[in-house]
């Protein structure tokens, strides 16, 4: 990402006890987020610029913001159809631009509609509980069995496969609310 201007920012506001930093967060989540705005805007150099702004508009409201992880990908989507709205133009998909292997193999349609639902996932999975996203992250990042899951949070089997099962159904209601359908249409 391009540098801040040499303009000082204020002091980092307080941080709540047990809450991350903001530098933590611009460390785990910066990634995720210019993903999730190239998905978006199609250009690099805008969606850099796009999660940057989001940070610092986070940094002007950090003791407001209870959630924000989810706080920052709400925002992010916000100022990137702002963008898009507002330059229409600049928004043609440009095959020379830097958007992912997934954008090559598809048609742009496809590639598009795919980069978005990938954003309301992180989106949806950002205004979860810890707990319930944990179960996720635990069964499709780290590709655990629910015995090991059950192992390393304590819930029973059972408990593991109960919480996943309605933790997705609710994810999947959430996508087709915000208009994102399966592959199958």
């Amino acid at each position: 990402m391009k540098s801040l201007p040499n303009q000082p920012l204020p002091s980092p506001p307080a941080t709540k006890p047990g809450a991350p930093t903001l530098a933590c967060l611009f460390e785990a989540e910066e990634g995720g987020l210019l993903r999730f705005a190239i998905g978006l805007v199609r250009r690099r150099t805008v969606a850099e610029e796009l999660v940057q702004e989001t940070f610092l508009r986070l940094h002007q409201v950090w003791d407001e913001v209870e959630n924000p992880r989810a706080w920052l990908y709400r925002s992010l989507r916000n100022l990137a159809l702002n963008h898009l709205r507002d330059y229409r133009e600049e928004t043609e998909f440009d095959e020379n631009e830097e958007t992912g292997a997934a954008a090559e193999d598809a048609p742009q349609g496809e590639a598009l509609g795919r980069m978005e639902a990938i954003g309301m996932v992180r989106l949806f999975l950002a205004e979860m509980p810890d707990e319930d996203r944990n179960l996720i992250r635990l069964k499709y990042h780290e590709e655990l069995k629910y015995h090991e899951i059950s192992a390393r949070t304590g819930i029973s089997i059972g408990n593991v496969g109960y919480k996943l099962h309605h933790l997705l159904k609710g994810l999947a209601d959430a996508l087709r609310r915000a208009g994102v359908e399966g592959s199958q249409g």
